[in-house]
């Protein structure tokens, strides 16, 4: 092998980039209803996804029946804002329950709506440790019913399209994926978010560490490392620089999140196989592109649709789809339960200083 000590890479010539389905997936015949519970500022992102996609939700529940109203009344004004998780079931037509609330509360309503029969799509994280993910899991399937965490960054397009070319073997066996952001993540002060310790590895990090962990398909984490610390001069209490290696049987995952940069926010995807590599890099949760270099030549896929509102298109699409289908969704809560034991190591690593094994 020549000599290369100042590490200059080999010439790729441009080449066409393959052209793959990233798209949010679609049934093809499913005319059930929709139900939601939880109506806080998200689930305008939901509805407006189904809107489009012409799923119909027919009842809203919220806490605060005023939040239910508001979103009823803004996207789909023939639903019923209901008082009661019973009233919200026994609405015609609803065969599936979209709940988007906070965590303490949503493991007693998974269970309430999989008791009746109905699906779920469950809000990130489904669960707050995994023994309680694995018995939800267990209730969902001796009730024949499909449940589905809303992992809607895996139908970012950016993401989605770096999947795809894994699947299809375009990269070869995955040897790295190093996921960095920077960005502003101090609008949520004050608010509910501001009382999650773990706000950055936990509620935000969960969509990177759940894309890390699909780029390495069925290999199972070995062992994660994380620390956090508070940046200069912040004054919420969450610490919002955070970092992370997750060690899988053949690769590793670095995540690099820094939420505390008021200027030129930026995220960058770069995942390594033996055979090639897939890059982008831009605003945060739109990249517009990725690169993918191989021996044949560096091919630029420039992509279409958007993270906000493609991405909750996909996680309930995806869910429809597998109904129809009679299969598990590929967003599945069983399948989550491994971006979830990764994401709840890295908070355990950051809380004491050592390396989690899995």
């Amino acid at each position: 092998m020549a000599e290369n000590y100042d590490l200059k890479a080999a010439a790729a010539g441009e080449v066409a980039a393959p052209v793959l389905a990233y798209g949010p997936p679609a049934p093809r015949k499913f005319r059930g209803k929709i139900g939601l519970i939880g109506c806080g500022g998200i689930t305008s992102h939901h509805l407006a996804a189904y809107r489009a996609a012409g799923w119909e939700v027919a009842a809203f529940l919220d806490a605060n029946r005023a939040a239910a109203e508001k979103r009823c009344a803004e996207f789909f004004p023939r639903g019923r804002v209901c008082a009661s998780v019973e009233e919200l079931l026994a609405t015609a037509g609803v065969e599936v329950v979209d709940i988007a609330t906070h965590p303490g509360v949503r493991s007693p309503l998974i269970e309430q709506v999989v008791a009746a029969g109905r699906h779920v799509l469950s809000q990130k994280p489904f669960a707050v440790d995994l023994a309680e993910g694995e018995r939800l899991v267990r209730l969902a399937r001796a009730a024949g019913v499909k449940l589905a965490v809303n992992q809607n960054g895996r139908w970012a397009p950016y993401f989605s399209y770096a999947r795809q070319a894994i699947i299809a073997g375009l990269i070869g066996e995955v040897s790295s994926a190093t996921l960095t952001l920077n960005w502003d993540h101090t609008w949520t002060q004050g608010m509910a978010f501001e009382k999650i310790h773990h706000l950055i590895l936990h509620d935000f990090g969960i969509h990177w560490f759940d894309a890390a962990c699909s780029f390495f398909g069925d290999a199972r984490a070995l062992a994660v490392n994380a620390t956090v610390a508070r940046a200069p001069a912040q004054t919420m209490a969450p610490p919002l620089v955070a970092a992370c290696t997750v060690t899988f049987p053949n690769g590793i995952a670095t995540l690099s999140f820094d939420g505390s940069s008021r200027y030129a926010p930026r995220e960058s995807v770069v995942v390594a196989g033996t055979t090639g590599t897939l890059r982008g890099e831009g605003a945060i949760c739109a990249v517009p592109a990725i690169d993918i270099t191989t021996a044949a030549g560096r091919g630029r896929a420039d992509l279409s649709g958007a993270w906000f509102d493609d991405g909750f298109r996909g996680t309930m699409g995806e869910l429809l789809c597998a109904i129809e289908e009679g299969r598990e969704p590929e967003n599945s809560a069983a399948g989550n339960l491994r971006s979830l034991a990764v994401c709840l190591a890295a908070m355990k690593s950051a809380d004491t200083g050592e390396v989690v094994r899995l």
